[in-house]
């Protein structure tokens, strides 16, 4: 589904990401994990086509991603609070991202009933605006505004991240339930060994831009985290 060839990213001649090749199959859950500055969301980013490559490209479902739009059909992602639009209310920007989508308000009112508890009463019905929402609510919003039209590839970067514990386990769930769908493909980043080790089927560790380690998650795979962690 996903194709990486000879890509790199550099600024200022200083190379932040550098992956030769990464293939990423379709209905796969792949997680994406490393320290801050790994090159996590400059690799997210470019296969959004936020950013440009230095060299190589990103191919998805065998559309080069920076020669044509026609991914963005069956892509959808969630990466940080700047793909929201801080002066619509969660329901409008529901809406807004609904009718990009092809999805009417009926339909998009359908879709969302099924994330009641997900919300636990916080987002829908409150007369708020999303930037006068908690940054938990607001990571709530984008979560689920990236599921919206049955997206394909789904792209969810530091997803666990500003939530409760209880909306975690939610998610964990909500995230289990995706991966077993297996028409869609996820890639998902995190700091949180024990969560991306639970709702993954494989494992890339990214250090210093450069791919280390490569695994398929099985009952040992968060030990081997946690250790090459702490070396």
């Amino acid at each position: 589904m996903i194709q990486v060839k000879n890509l790199s990213k550099k600024y200022s001649g200083k190379t932040v990401l550098k992956i030769p090749g990464l293939e990423i199959p379709k209905g796969q859950s792949f997680g994406l994990v490393g320290n801050n500055g790994a090159g996590k969301t400059t690799f997210f980013n470019l296969v959004l086509d936020l950013i440009r490559p230095t060299t190589g490209e990103v191919i998805n479902n065998g559309i080069a991603v920076s020669k044509s739009e026609d991914w963005k059909q069956f892509t959808s992602a969630f990466i940080d609070d700047s793909f929201l639009i801080g002066y619509l209310t969660p329901e409008e920007y529901f809406y807004f991202i609904g009718e990009l989508r092809g999805q009417n308000k009926a339909a998009v009112n359908r879709f969302l009933e099924q994330y009641t508890g997900f919300f636990n009463g916080e987002v829908l019905g409150q007369q708020k605006y999303i930037r006068d929402l908690s940054k938990g609510n607001q990571k709530k919003v984008g979560l689920v505004a990236a599921l919206i039209g049955n997206p394909e590839v789904i792209i969810l970067d530091e997803p666990f991240a500003n939530l409760d514990p209880t909306t975690q386990i939610r998610l964990k769930k909500l995230i289990k339930d995706l991966a077993t769908q297996r028409d869609k493909t996820l890639l998902i980043s995190s700091h949180d060994l024990a969560h991306i080790t639970e709702v993954t089927d494989r494992i890339v560790v990214l250090d210093k831009g450069n791919i280390v380690k490569d695994i398929e998650t099985n009952p040992q795979t968060l030990k081997e985290l946690e250790q090459f962690f702490t070396v």
